[in-house]
Parts: C-alpha cells; sequence; structure tokens
C-alpha cells in the first residue's frame, strides 16, 4: 500500500472513537448484536462526515458537542479511561477522575480532528464474530477499504446489564495498536513523576497546545 494511503487509513481509523455520529438514541438499539452496532455506527460516521463540511474542516467545538450528545452513551469512556490510567486510578478522587475524562476525551478529539480531512470514498466491511452466545466481552473485527489494501481494526466491546442493556465499546485497535495500551505508559510516565494530579496537568497542556495550533 502507498505509505501516504495508509496512514491515512490509520488516522481515520483512529478517529472513529473521537467522531463517531450516531442517528438513532441508544435506547432504540438497546439490544443490537456487536458487529450489527459497529456496522451500524461506522457507516454512519462516514455518511456523516462526507456530509458535514464542518467536521471535515475539523471544528473542534461542534466535534466536542457531537461526541457529548452523540458517541458517550455508546463508549464506557470510564472503563477506557481507567484503563489508560492503570493502578492509580483507585486512588484518585472522584473529581480527579472526571477531570481525566474530561481531558482524555479532548486529547483524543484535538488529536484525530485532523483525520476528518482525510474522508472521501472509504467503505467498512464487519468480519463474522468469533464469539460464543453467552459472551458478555468480545472483539468485533472490520475491513476500513479505501485505496491500496484495507487495514484492519477491532473494536473491543462490553455487554451492559441494567436499565440500559446492550453492548459499549471500550477499546480500539489499528493495525495491532490498542488505543488505551498505547497511552497506559504515558500517562504511567506522568502518574510515576508527580501523581494523578500530574497526569491532569499535562493533559491540560498537551490540549491547550493543540488548541493553539487548531487556530492557526
Amino acid at each position: 500500500m502507498n505509505p501516504i494511503h495508509r496512514r491515512t487509513l490509520v488516522k481515520f481509523t483512529a478517529s472513529l472513537l473521537g467522531t463517531l455520529t450516531l442517528a438513532a438514541a441508544p435506547l432504540a438499539h438497546a439490544q443490537e448484536a456487536p458487529t450489527d452496532l459497529i456496522g451500524r455506527v461506522t457507516n454512519e460516521v462516514l455518511d456523516t462526515i462526507k456530509a458535514d463540511k464542518a467536521l471535515q474542516d475539523g471544528d473542534i467545538n461542534r466535534l466536542m458537542a457531537v461526541v457529548d450528545a452523540k458517541v458517550m452513551p455508546n463508549v464506557n469512556f470510564s472503563r477506557m479511561t481507567s484503563s489508560a490510567t492503570g493502578p492509580a486510578w483507585r486512588q484518585a478522587t472522584a473529581p480527579q477522575r472526571q477531570r481525566l475524562q474530561q481531558e482524555f476525551k479532548t486529547l483524543l478529539v484535538h488529536t484525530y480532528a485532523g483525520a476528518l480531512r482525510q474522508v472521501r470514498n472509504q467503505t467498512v466491511d464487519v468480519l463474522p464474530l468469533r464469539a460464543a452466545a453467552g459472551d458478555t466481552e468480545v472483539v468485533v473485527r472490520t475491513l476500513i477499504r479505501g485505496q491500496g489494501d484495507p487495514v484492519q481494526v477491532d473494536y473491543r466491546l462490553e455487554k451492559t446489564p441494567g436499565q440500559a442493556p446492550g453492548w459499549k465499546i471500550y477499546d480500539l485497535n489499528v493495525m495491532g495498536v490498542w488505543l488505551v495500551d498505547n497511552y497506559r505508559p504515558q500517562f504511567a510516565q506522568q502518574i510515576n513523576a508527580g501523581g494523578v494530579d500530574a497526569l491532569v496537568k499535562s493533559l491540560v497542556e498537551r490540549n491547550q497546545t493543540n488548541a493553539g495550533e487548531g487556530k492557526r
């Protein structure tokens, strides 16, 4: 695959968690199979990005509003953030946890906003699920097809019980690299240097830098 096309596909697939734009309320799809959820979501992402100039231009305020309204109900972002934070999450206070989740989400949105400009004619194929009927955690595999060879993207999902049952995404794998695994050592370095507050401070600074660069 052409290196430029490969980088484009990798950036695009990594942006999915930061820009999933679901058209329907999550309760309407509570009983969806995990493969159906991923297929619906990713195709809606493609359609929405292609039709929305503001998303293509990386409008951060627009992206954040979409993420808050449409994405978070379908992602276990608390689990994602706690997994990336590691053991220090258990010692973190409620305000620290809330701040970590907010700054981590902002980091992801800023980091992958540029990928939206690359969306053109990509399509998504969802591969058959390899899981037993009673499994409550599964991996859904997909192929992103564009120019050149397809890129495999995997999603980890968990089945949630209670009043709003259904499947929720909590990790994403692009070409063998899981999102949480990618950030965990970076977060650990900051925590070891100064605790959870140091990690929050580092995320805030990174987000401020990203915001400044986005305005140029």
